[in-house]
């Protein structure tokens, strides 16, 4: 075995292609699509290295090759991956296993205008809201902050969720597009992007802008806790479903959630793919994955085998993915979101999917081999 780089994590553990469970079963040519578009990215505006050391510029060669390759099939890109990159599986802080949820692309009708029906606002991002850093971080305010409210006085921590809907950010024409559902605007902020129909047939996609800075809370938590769910039986569908049956109850749970999401309009696309993400690319189903950012590198692509992850396949969840996004809630080394799709199909199988999986990070390799 070759000596692995001093930068790399320990947690990183080479191993072989052929160690990684259904790889030689995998059609990987789509997340050679996927890769190139990062690679495309990058050349444009580089991304940062995550903290476990799969340093961007280690991409390079890859990069070059996967840009000169416009006409890839399937033999050509698993041959790509296995020529550039080494496998490394990656244990999860506790030594265990890993873990994937799924998420997608809620599409749901909305109104430009304000009406009877859509009366649940999806806002813009407030021209108060100011990013936080080091630099400018007041005294007292929690480090995970990364917004808050510009005063005259300071910084200090924007509204939150309760303060939003009880009338905060009212007459400053912030709202981008108008909803019929409370429910269906939560679920867009925990997506973080959604495809908009409009009544005369537009389309609109609306994407992540900036958040309030607070914690996320999630509903399931939230009805676990109070003990009207389980943690066994907690899933989208299973939410919606409570709060279909309790309607009364429904600010009072999501404003447990203090975290609040604000949206921008963003370019279509290619409506074959998802949104436009937080790597700058669009996602592709099944294939994109979001990651904890502090530790991953955008564009690394990762190899998970789930075996009891049966919705998407029919059987053993086992596919090359490419890390293209992230999340507040995915924290870990051995922590995705699977990316699923558009539409309330993805929904229903995204809602489904928590599951232990065993995580492989293809490594560039001069990072693995020196």
């Amino acid at each position: 075995m070759a000596a692995q780089s001093a930068a790399l994590s320990p947690s990183l553990e080479r191993v072989s292609f052929s160690d990684m469970p259904g790889w030689r079963e995998d059609k990987v040519l789509s997340a050679f699509r996927a890769f190139a578009r990062s690679a495309k990215r990058v050349a444009v505006k580089p991304y940062r290295t995550g903290a476990l050391g799969i340093a961007l510029s280690a991409f390079a060669p890859a990069h070059k090759a996967a840009l000169a390759m416009p006409d890839a099939d399937e033999a050509s890109a698993r041959a790509f991956f296995e020529e550039h990159f080494i496998p490394c599986h990656i244990r999860a802080e506790d030594g265990g296993s890993g873990f994937v949820t799924g998420y997608y692309e809620p599409e749901v009708e909305a109104s430009r205008e304000r009406t009877e029906r859509f009366c649940v606002p999806l806002y813009r991002r407030p021209d108060d809201l100011v990013d936080v850093d080091d630099e400018n971080r007041p005294a007292g305010l929690d480090p995970y902050f990364a917004f808050a409210r510009k005063t005259d006085s300071g910084l200090v921590e924007y509204h939150d969720r309760g303060a939003i809907d009880r009338g905060a950010l009212d007459g400053r024409g912030l709202e981008l597009v108008w909803l019929d559902n409370r429910v269906d605007a939560y679920f867009i902020h925990v997506q973080g992007a959604a495809r908009l129909r409009f009544e005369d047939g537009s389309v609109m996609r609306v994407t992540y802008a900036a958040k309030s800075g607070h914690y996320f809370t999630g509903a399931g938590k939230v009805l676990i806790e109070r003990g009207a769910l389980s943690p066994e039986t907690v899933t989208m569908q299973s939410i919606r479903g409570w709060f279909s049956e309790n309607p009364e109850r429904i600010d009072e749970i999501l404003r447990q959630n203090r975290s609040f999401i604000f949206f921008r309009e963003t370019d279509a696309g290619a409506p074959e793919l998802g949104p436009l993400a937080a790597a700058k690319v669009q996602l592709t189903p099944g294939r994109s994955i979001a990651v904890d950012r502090l530790l991953h590198t955008f564009g690394t692509p990762f190899f998970i085998h789930a075996p009891e992850l049966d919705v998407v396949d029919g059987g053993p969840f086992r596919r090359l993915m490419i890390a293209q996004d992230t999340g507040s809630a995915i924290t870990g080394q051995a922590r995705a979101d699977l990316f699923i799709g558009s539409g309330s199909a993805a929904g229903e199988i995204a809602g489904v999917i928590r599951h232990r999986a065993d995580f492989y990070a293809l490594v560039p390799r001069a990072l693995v081999e020196g």
